[in-house]
């Protein structure tokens, strides 16, 4: 799987309506996104790189 940054970039050439840059910490990276029903979705990578979605 795509680290964050990269699953980031590629929602964006596809659109997808990304509301925050990504933030760091100590533990990992954030952001958020709208899906196609305006729901908002957050995208956490530990610093693994592993990204996981959070509702």
């Amino acid at each position: 799987m795509p680290d964050l940054e990269a699953l980031v970039e590629q929602l964006k050439k596809e659109g997808v309506n990304i509301l925050d840059d990504i933030e760091t910490y100590d533990f990992g990276k954030f952001t958020h996104i709208l899906d196609i029903e305006e729901n908002k979705i957050g995208f956490w990578s530990m610093n693994n790189n592993e990204p996981r979605f959070i509702f």
